[in-house]
């Protein structure tokens, strides 16, 4: 048989076992009802969420290389379309020119 003493101290333990797990429960639900209020506060204000920002800051950067290669490539066609300017003008084009002044007359 067991003595009262020791009865009571396992009695004791199990009511502290059962008052630790109803803590930590308790505990779990107000951090879920914190963070749910944190989180419909910073909706409110607008504020983004990291994920989000970080995928609009790669959008950006993909966007910044585009626009980086774009310029490089429309320096190449501007200069490209100088240099077919400055050369003179075929005879062709110059005959083809006369032959459409002289039959204007």
């Amino acid at each position: 048989m067991t003595s009262p003493s020791s009865r009571f101290f396992d009695e004791l333990a199990k009511v502290m076992t059962n008052a630790a797990g109803a803590a930590q429960g308790a505990r779990r639900e107000v951090d879920n009802l914190v963070k749910a209020q944190i989180e419909r506060v910073l909706a409110d204000i607008q504020i983004v969420q990291r994920e989000e920002f970080d995928v609009v800051r790669d959008m950006a950067s993909m966007a910044r290389t585009e626009n980086e290669a774009l310029r490089a490539r429309i320096a190449e066609l501007e200069t490209r379309l100088e240099a077919i300017e400055s050369k003179p003008a075929p005879a062709a084009k110059k005959k083809a020119a006369a032959k459409s002044s002289t039959a204007k007359k």
